[in-house]
Protein backbone atom coordinates (compact mmCIF):
# COMPACT_ATOMS: atom_id res chain seq x y z
CA UNK A 1 0.00 0.00 0.00
CA UNK A 2 1.41 3.44 -1.03
CA UNK A 3 1.34 5.84 1.89
CA UNK A 4 1.63 9.61 1.56
CA UNK A 5 2.05 12.52 3.94
CA UNK A 6 -0.28 15.21 2.76
CA UNK A 7 -2.64 18.00 3.75
CA UNK A 8 -6.32 17.39 4.41
CA UNK A 9 -8.43 20.55 4.17
CA UNK A 10 -10.81 21.63 6.85
CA UNK A 11 -12.28 24.94 7.91
CA UNK A 12 -15.05 26.94 6.33
CA UNK A 13 -15.30 28.73 3.02
CA UNK A 14 -12.37 31.15 2.51
CA UNK A 15 -11.01 30.19 5.97
CA UNK A 16 -8.76 27.18 5.25
CA UNK A 17 -7.30 25.00 7.95
CA UNK A 18 -5.27 21.91 7.14
CA UNK A 19 -4.38 18.72 9.00
CA UNK A 20 -1.09 17.06 8.13
CA UNK A 21 -2.08 13.43 7.78
CA UNK A 22 -0.71 10.03 6.83
CA UNK A 23 -3.12 8.49 4.32
CA UNK A 24 -3.39 5.85 1.66
CA UNK A 25 -2.40 7.50 -1.66
CA UNK A 26 -5.61 6.21 -3.24
CA UNK A 27 -7.97 7.78 -0.68
CA UNK A 28 -9.57 11.19 -1.40
CA UNK A 29 -7.95 14.39 -0.14
CA UNK A 30 -10.36 14.96 2.73
CA UNK A 31 -11.26 11.28 3.15
CA UNK A 32 -10.12 8.71 5.64
CA UNK A 33 -6.55 8.80 6.92
CA UNK A 34 -4.29 6.59 9.00
CA UNK A 35 -2.89 9.13 11.43
CA UNK A 36 -2.88 12.89 12.04
CA UNK A 37 0.66 14.15 12.70
CA UNK A 38 0.14 17.92 12.69
CA UNK A 39 -1.76 21.00 11.56
CA UNK A 40 -1.21 23.97 9.23
CA UNK A 41 -3.08 27.27 9.49
CA UNK A 42 -2.22 29.53 6.51
CA UNK A 43 -4.19 32.44 7.97
CA UNK A 44 -1.65 32.97 10.75
CA UNK A 45 1.45 35.14 10.28
CA UNK A 46 4.46 33.43 8.75
CA UNK A 47 6.52 33.90 11.88
CA UNK A 48 3.79 32.55 14.18
CA UNK A 49 4.82 29.29 15.89
CA UNK A 50 1.28 27.89 15.69
CA UNK A 51 1.14 28.24 11.90
CA UNK A 52 2.68 24.78 11.45
CA UNK A 53 2.45 22.27 14.31
CA UNK A 54 4.16 18.97 13.53
CA UNK A 55 4.92 15.84 15.56
CA UNK A 56 8.53 15.27 14.50
CA UNK A 57 8.91 11.77 15.94
CA UNK A 58 5.86 10.39 14.13
CA UNK A 59 6.96 12.13 10.89
CA UNK A 60 10.40 10.45 11.14
CA UNK A 61 8.71 7.10 11.78
CA UNK A 62 6.46 7.38 8.74
CA UNK A 63 9.35 8.53 6.54
CA UNK A 64 11.35 5.49 7.64
CA UNK A 65 8.41 3.25 6.75
CA UNK A 66 8.29 4.77 3.26
CA UNK A 67 5.64 7.49 3.32
CA UNK A 68 6.09 10.01 0.51
CA UNK A 69 5.48 13.66 1.47
CA UNK A 70 3.81 16.08 -0.93
CA UNK A 71 5.69 19.23 -1.94
CA UNK A 72 4.06 21.40 0.74
CA UNK A 73 4.57 18.85 3.51
CA UNK A 74 8.19 18.38 2.36
CA UNK A 75 8.68 22.13 2.89
CA UNK A 76 7.34 21.82 6.42
CA UNK A 77 9.62 18.85 7.12
CA UNK A 78 12.61 20.76 5.76
CA UNK A 79 11.80 23.80 7.92
CA UNK A 80 11.54 21.51 10.97
CA UNK A 81 14.89 19.87 10.10
CA UNK A 82 13.38 16.40 9.71
CA UNK A 83 14.00 15.75 6.02
CA UNK A 84 16.27 17.65 3.64
CA UNK A 85 14.43 18.94 0.60
CA UNK A 86 16.33 19.46 -2.64
CA UNK A 87 16.01 22.97 -4.01
CA UNK A 88 14.05 23.16 -7.21
CA UNK A 89 15.32 25.06 -10.21
CA UNK A 90 13.16 26.06 -13.14
CA UNK A 91 15.13 28.53 -15.28
CA UNK A 92 12.27 28.82 -17.79
CA UNK A 93 9.70 29.83 -15.18
CA UNK A 94 9.78 33.56 -15.91
CA UNK A 95 10.26 33.18 -19.66
CA UNK A 96 7.18 34.21 -21.64
CA UNK A 97 5.36 31.75 -23.89
CA UNK A 98 5.50 31.58 -27.68
CA UNK A 99 2.49 33.82 -28.31
CA UNK A 100 3.77 36.46 -25.90
CA UNK A 101 7.14 36.41 -27.68
CA UNK A 102 5.38 36.85 -31.05
CA UNK A 103 3.38 39.81 -29.70
CA UNK A 104 6.56 41.38 -28.35
CA UNK A 105 8.26 40.97 -31.76
CA UNK A 106 5.26 42.57 -33.49
CA UNK A 107 5.36 45.51 -31.06
CA UNK A 108 9.09 45.90 -31.70
CA UNK A 109 8.51 45.90 -35.48
CA UNK A 110 5.75 48.50 -35.16
CA UNK A 111 7.95 50.68 -32.97
CA UNK A 112 10.80 50.38 -35.47
CA UNK A 113 8.47 51.32 -38.34
CA UNK A 114 7.18 54.30 -36.35
CA UNK A 115 10.76 55.45 -35.68
CA UNK A 116 11.62 55.16 -39.38
CA UNK A 117 8.49 57.11 -40.32
CA UNK A 118 9.41 59.80 -37.80
CA UNK A 119 12.93 59.96 -39.24
CA UNK A 120 11.53 60.28 -42.76
CA UNK A 121 9.14 62.98 -41.58
CA UNK A 122 12.02 64.84 -39.99
CA UNK A 123 13.99 64.66 -43.25
CA UNK A 124 10.95 65.41 -45.42
CA UNK A 125 10.37 69.04 -44.31
CA UNK A 126 13.79 70.04 -45.70
CA UNK A 127 12.81 68.56 -49.06
CA UNK A 128 9.39 70.18 -48.88
CA UNK A 129 10.86 73.60 -48.22
CA UNK A 130 13.10 73.28 -51.28
CA UNK A 131 10.08 72.26 -53.34
CA UNK A 132 8.06 75.15 -51.89
CA UNK A 133 10.83 77.59 -52.79
CA UNK A 134 10.83 76.33 -56.39
CA UNK A 135 7.03 76.62 -56.59
CA UNK A 136 7.09 80.09 -55.01
CA UNK A 137 9.69 81.23 -57.56
CA UNK A 138 7.53 79.89 -60.40
CA UNK A 139 4.44 81.62 -59.00
CA UNK A 140 6.33 84.93 -58.73
CA UNK A 141 7.58 84.60 -62.29
CA UNK A 142 4.09 83.85 -63.51
CA UNK A 143 2.62 86.84 -61.68
CA UNK A 144 5.31 89.15 -63.06
CA UNK A 145 4.57 87.99 -66.59
CA UNK A 146 0.83 88.27 -66.07
CA UNK A 147 1.00 91.70 -64.47
CA UNK A 148 0.82 93.77 -67.73
CA UNK A 149 -2.14 91.76 -68.94
CA UNK A 150 -3.82 92.00 -65.54
CA UNK A 151 -3.32 95.76 -65.57
CA UNK A 152 -4.88 96.05 -69.03
CA UNK A 153 -7.87 93.96 -67.95
CA UNK A 154 -8.25 96.04 -64.78
CA UNK A 155 -8.12 99.31 -66.80
CA UNK A 156 -10.71 98.04 -69.28
CA UNK A 157 -13.13 97.04 -66.57
CA UNK A 158 -12.61 100.37 -64.80
CA UNK A 159 -13.47 102.30 -68.02
CA UNK A 160 -16.64 100.35 -68.67
CA UNK A 161 -18.08 100.77 -65.20
CA UNK A 162 -19.03 104.34 -64.34
CA UNK A 163 -18.31 105.47 -60.84
CA UNK A 164 -21.24 105.14 -58.45
CA UNK A 165 -22.81 108.47 -57.56
CA UNK A 166 -23.97 108.98 -54.10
Amino acid sequence: MAVSMRLSRGGSKKRPYYRIVIADARSPRDGSFIEKIGTYNPLLAKDDEKRVVLDGERAKHWLSVGAQPTDRVARFLDAAGIKERAARNNPNKAEPGEKAKERAEERAEKAKAAEEAAAEAAAAPAEVTEAEEVIAAEVEAATEEATPEAEQVAEATAEETPPAEA
